[in-house]
């Protein structure tokens, strides 16, 4: 059972692989480029969720919590895709375009998070593993916290959007955390929230406040969290995820190929993998996440120390 983050003295893995794989496979960069389609798939999901809160105010309370786990998580998480792309700008070649979209992709979440994510996330592929830069990387007073026993990591999980809003603090010495697109996302969604409140009352709230935990938390859907950066085949530290949620999760399984390639949109990166199977076939994946929920949980040999902890930053 690790009781520390793996140490690895080497910058982050992905680059020098894209630079080898662009240099024997460059029809890749035919691949860069954007998806406007996407915004279509906003739309699409952020009326999904509003048409349920509105259908299930009168039901009762067990059917919130039902449709919330069956059917909002995954509107939800798919959400938080479509906000990923536009931190990506892969969305509008118009940065501000992008940014309004991800305002937009934001409203059914319940908490502003998609201007403070555009900022933090792309230093994340830049400095994967190092604490200061990279808020994907738990705090080691977290992994402590949690420790490794079942109860400790599903409530993890659980509140793990918690957590998540925490990292960025410590990020303060090297982005903004707050500015003018970070008010206008906090005045647009509290204003969506409290227009929910107003008119739909309790149950669509909490509804939409469920549907927002379990897409990132205590549910099939979280395990995305242990599948990207953790430590479940060897030293390799990013695994991809093959598997038949990738369908209506826009292949955000593809992670080994995203973070060598940020610049291809969601609907290419199979393409990717398919172009240069040869790095990435040999790779440690997933299939299930049902199954690595519970071998997270379960399997005391994975804890939230399972993780690549590293200081050099590299260029």
């Amino acid at each position: 059972m690790p009781k520390q983050f793996r140490w690895s003295d080497e910058i982050e893995p992905h680059k020098a692989r894209t630079k080898e794989i662009i240099k024997q496979h460059p029809e890749i960069r035919t691949l860069i480029g954007r998806n406007p389609y996407t915004a279509l798939v906003i739309v699409l999901c952020v009326a999904l969720q509003l048409s349920l809160a509105y259908f299930l105010r009168d039901v009762s309370w067990w059917w919130i919590f039902i449709a919330a786990y069956l059917i909002g998580a995954f509107a939800c998480h798919t959400l938080f895709v479509c906000i990923h792309e536009c931190s990506h700008n892969l969305i509008f070649k118009n940065r501000t375009l992008n940014t309004i979209s991800g305002i937009v992709a934001n409203l059914p979440l319940v908490f502003p998070s998609s201007v403070s994510f555009q900022k933090y996330h792309l230093k994340h592929h830049s400095y994967q593993g190092v604490e200061a830069l990279d808020a994907d990387m738990p705090f080691r007073w977290e992994a402590r916290l949690i420790d490794n026993h079942v109860i400790g990591k599903a409530l993890w999980l659980l509140f793990y959007p918690v957590f998540q809003l925490l990292r960025p603090l410590r990020m303060t010495k090297e982005i903004s955390i707050f500015d003018g697109w970070t008010l206008v996302n906090w005045i647009v969604q509290f204003s969506f929230l409290a227009a929910v409140i107003y008119f739909g009352g309790a149950k669509p709230t909490i509804f939409l406040v469920a549907s927002f935990f379990f897409s990132i938390g205590l549910h099939p859907l979280g395990a995305r969290w242990i599948q990207e950066h953790f430590l479940t085949h060897g030293e390799q530290e990013t695994k991809s995820y093959y598997g038949p949620l990738n369908s209506v999760n826009l292949n955000v399984g593809f992670h080994n190929e995203h973070h060598d390639f940020p610049s291809v949109p969601w609907n290419k990166l199979p393409k990717i993998k398919k172009m240069a199977g040869a790095y990435y076939d040999h790779l440690g994946h997933h299939t299930s996440y049902t199954i690595l929920l519970f071998q997270f949980l379960f399997d005391r040999k994975i804890s939230i120390y399972s993780r690549t902890a590293r200081s050099k930053r590299g260029k």
